[in-house]
């Protein structure tokens, strides 16, 4: 098991990326847990030289941003189109990555027609619930074997732990998880099943996630992890918050994955403190502060949110088997165009020249191995 180090909350601590030549996190981190990135398709193609060079340095998972969701993947009845997500899963494989499947049943980003018949009619319990069987059938098998792990179903719930009803809720029922798991399960049943969703650290939301887990074992569904994606504030979740989020959720006999890692460094637009896609705001005077750069005040704060975090992650590090960041440099962060769009973020822990920041510093220097 991996020691807790020191923070550094007075400053920066020395060495590492501000000498040129910064450890690894897949290295800092092999004795705690993977550390993974999510990928574009200009990266895991090869397009995007200099990241992906990063990529293979720095990590040792890899997630899909689109690419295995269902309005590319599956975009027409009886049209399934592979050739990106192939692209991913061959990336991963020649570069000897873990590979997670994202995801398989949603809310957003699946076409309208998955629920509707011919007539664009709403679909019966049965005929979506065939639907579904067939989606899932179909890409879990494509990858049998090669991808390793599966979203198979991402927020599923309201803030206040109830279900969302969306069109899977509605038309099949709170069982369609259920469903959906059984499903992959019988596709590729060696391949590790999740559960993934934002805002867990809520009390309401964190034990609707509970009594939602409890639910599916007690139906005997094979789930390995829940996965909390971890788009966080510079001020929310709380340390406390947090530890309490892994300690209940671990507390099911699941394992909990941070899945979608960043901080929005940006000044709140909403009320919504989530991360629902569909949220939008307006841009206000002062709402992109950092359209110059990030002054050093920012930096050194970014680093001390990181840190406090990696300290709660590494607490907990017996039930997390990876940490994953949505975005390889700031750049690519879909923060950028979230929840306004043409704001200027810097959420992760490498910056628009793909360099390590302080905050990577900071991170590394928990690891003990700077």
């Amino acid at each position: 098991m991996l020691a807790v180090g020191c923070a550094h909350p007075g400053g920066l601590p020395q060495g590492s990326a501000a000498s040129g030549s910064p450890i690894a996190l897949k290295s800092a981190f092999k004795d705690a847990f993977l550390v993974g990135v999510a990928l574009n398709e200009e990266q895991f193609s090869g397009r995007a030289v200099s990241s992906v060079a990063l990529v293979k340095a720095q990590f040792n998972t890899i997630s899909p941003e689109n690419v295995l969701k269902w309005e590319i993947v599956h975009p027409r009845p009886a049209t399934y189109n592979f050739a990106p997500g192939d692209a991913y899963v061959e990336f991963g494989a020649q570069n000897g990555m873990f590979v997670i499947g994202h995801t398989l049943v949603w809310h957003s980003q699946t076409p309208p027609w998955v629920f509707q018949d011919s007539a664009g009619h709403p679909l019966a319990r049965e005929a979506l619930l065939a639907r579904m069987h067939d989606h899932i059938s179909t890409v879990v098998g494509h990858y049998k074997g090669r991808v390793k792990g599966w979203d198979v179903v991402n927020e599923a719930l309201n803030e206040d732990g109830t279900m969302r009803p969306s069109a899977w809720q509605k038309i099949i029922g709170d069982d369609f998880i259920e469903k959906a798991f059984q499903y992959a399960h019988e596709a590729d049943p060696a391949a590790e099943l999740y559960y993934n969703d934002y805002s867990l650290e809520n009390p309401a939301k964190r034990d609707g996630a509970v009594r939602l887990i409890n639910r599916l074992k007690a139906a005997g569904v094979q789930i390995k992890a829940i996965g909390s994606q971890e788009h966080n504030k510079m001020d929310w979740p709380s340390v406390p918050l947090m530890d309490s989020m892994f300690t209940a959720l671990a507390g099911t006999g699941v394992h909990v994955n941070v899945t979608e890692l960043d901080v929005d460094i940006l000044p709140r637009v909403t009320q919504n403190g989530g991360a629902d896609v569909a949220t939008r705001g307006q841009a206000q005077a002062g709402s992109n502060p950092y359209a110059a750069g990030l002054p050093d005040s920012a930096q050194k704060a970014l680093a001390r949110r990181y840190a406090e975090m990696f300290g709660v992650y590494l607490k907990h590090q017996d039930v997390i088997d990876r940490i994953t960041f949505w975005g390889v440099t700031d750049g690519d962060s879909w923060l950028n165009g979230w929840p306004v769009r043409g704001r200027t973020s810097y959420p992760l822990l490498f910056d628009r020249q793909l360099k390590p920041k302080p905050a990577f510093d900071m991170v590394v220097a928990l690891s003990g191995k700077r």
